[in-house]
């Protein structure tokens, strides 16, 4: 039960860091490409391959804190299901560039991230 209430607790941080961020990108970035969903994506990606190449190689944890982190933190933050939505939403509405290209860059920067995020852990 402890590990549950723990995991919730980081998943509404998590999530309302994602509201947060996705709004602030959103206000600055003035056009229809889901320039937050991505930043975010992008940002948790690079953040997941930090803790857990971080716990992995070097700082030994709790279980519990690194179900707070990965599962509750970052599972609430990233949004792979706004990403399926939008762009989803850019296709329907005939906006293929856009769509493709929210695509093919989230997969690749996330995955270029999730790899840089990995590289640093593990300077230190």
């Amino acid at each position: 039960m402890k590990d549950l209430l723990v995991i919730f607790v980081g998943g509404g941080l998590g999530a309302s860091a994602r509201y947060w961020l996705s709004g602030l990108a959103h206000r600055y970035s003035g056009s229809g490409f889901p320039v937050g969903t991505m930043l975010v994506n992008v940002i948790g990606c690079f953040l997941i391959g930090l803790l857990m190449g971080s716990m992995e190689e070097r700082f030994l944890v709790t279980p519990t804190l690194r179900l707070f982190l990965t599962i509750g933190v970052l599972g609430g933050f990233t949004t792979f299901s706004s990403f399926s939505y939008e762009s989803m939403a850019l296709l329907r509405d005939g906006e293929m560039l856009l769509g493709l290209a929210n695509v093919g860059g989230s997969v690749v920067l996330c995955l270029l991230a999730t790899f840089a995020g990995s590289a640093v852990a593990k300077l230190f």
